[in-house]
């Protein structure tokens, strides 16, 4: 009768509520431990064959849960994963060992993307809220106009490297703690370009591309607030060899200003009536963000009171609707008035049984008498 293979979690010594990472941690060390070029007990290629089998299953969501079901009876699934690929943490050894992952990479030869640019745009309320078309003046690079994005001396053109036959990579065997390896490495003569500049391009020292300063207009949507930011396709640093341009990035800036408040898409000012207009009613000019309005005060109203403007706000930078505008009235008590106007007022004040020259009297009308 065939001996019961051993538990997995037993073999890599790990609980079976252990998460991913113990998992692969545990792996790591148990390989290490016991790898026959390290470990020189009988049964160490034994061991870590077992330890490769054990976390093969419990690194693989799928394969693990069949294992915590049915055990080593688990109905068999096709394994594509396999090797040193997927989560294997060999291949962290590899890159530790080679100082690149396993299998190489894409060569640097190929064409490669520039990179992205920020520029930073301040605008007032009114650009922001209303929309703008913006000047923006940046430098990015560029091919070079010497060499058209060769890097070479005009007239001279690059050639193939012998080393590497214009892979950018070459392969070199080491003898490592797990035995002889060959890898791909960096072609050291042409630095995994595939091609090696005899007379470089003295405008641009060989890279094939130069700083330039560019200026474009930009039509700035509304709606747009602080720390937004808009792509430029295509705007940013030009590629190296034939890649694509990478893209300009506007990071926007609103300044404050000396009216308005703006809260999100809503926007909040405040504007002072007289103690008549607030008492009998009156209608006052408000300020909006493009122009000015007639708001209705009814009679009555107190200081501080919120009045509403729909749709008279920010709008939304994708076009789904607008804010509002709140206006709060502040009623302005006078500070000067005539005896004939304060006299008035105490009448006022005697048919509504105050007394505003009394101390206790510290209302409206105590502050127009000085009380």
């Amino acid at each position: 009768m065939a001996a019961q293979p051993r538990d997995y979690y037993e073999i890599l010594g790990v609980e079976r509520e252990s998460d991913a990472t113990s998992i692969k941690r545990a792996y790591r060390k148990q390989a290490m431990k016991y790898h026959p070029d390290v470990c020189k007990d009988a049964d160490a290629a034994d061991r870590i064959k077992e330890i490769n089998e054990a976390y093969e299953v419990l690194s693989d969501e799928t394969r693990r849960a069949k294992y915590d079901r049915y055990g080593h009876d688990a109905p068999s699934q096709p394994d594509f994963g396999g090797g040193f690929g997927g989560d294997s943490p060999f291949v962290d050894i590899f890159e530790t060992i080679f100082g690149q992952p396993m299998g190489g990479g894409r060569t640097r030869g190929g064409p490669m993307r520039g990179d992205d640019l920020r520029y930073d745009l301040e605008l007032t309320l009114e650009e922001a809220v209303l929309g703008v078309d913006k000047p923006v003046k940046f430098q990015r690079m560029e091919s070079c106009d010497a060499c058209t994005g060769s890097g070479a001396q005009p007239g001279t053109e690059a050639t193939t490297c012998v080393q590497c036959g214009g892979d950018g990579h070459v392969r070199v065997v080491q003898e490592t703690m797990l035995g002889r390896m060959t890898a791909r490495q960096t072609c050291p003569r042409c630095r995994g370009v595939g091609r090696v500049i005899a007379s470089p391009c003295v405008a641009c020292n060989g890279q094939g591309r130069a700083r330039k300063v560019r200026e474009r207009t930009v039509k700035i949507p509304p709606g747009v607030d602080t720390g937004m930011k808009m792509p430029l396709h295509g705007e940013g640093d030009a590629g190296e060899r034939g890649g694509p341009a990478g893209d300009l990035y506007l990071v926007f800036h609103v300044k404050e200003h000396d009216v308005f408040e703006r809260q999100d898409r809503d926007l909040i000012c405040e504007v002072d009536i007289s103690f008549a207009a607030a008492t009998l009613g009156s209608t006052v000019q408000v300020p909006l963000i493009n122009g000015t309005e007639e708001l209705r005060i009814p009679e009555g109203t107190q200081s501080g009171h919120r009045f509403t403007l729909r749709g008279k706000g920010v709008p939304d930078v994708h076009g789904r609707g607008k804010g509002d505008e709140h206006v709060i009235v502040n009623v302005v008590v006078p500070t000067r008035l005539t005896q004939e106007q304060k006299e008035l007022l105490r009448q006022f004040a005697d048919s509504m049984g105050e007394k505003p020259n009394e101390h206790e009297n510290r209302g409206l009308f105590g502050r127009l008498f000085g009380g």
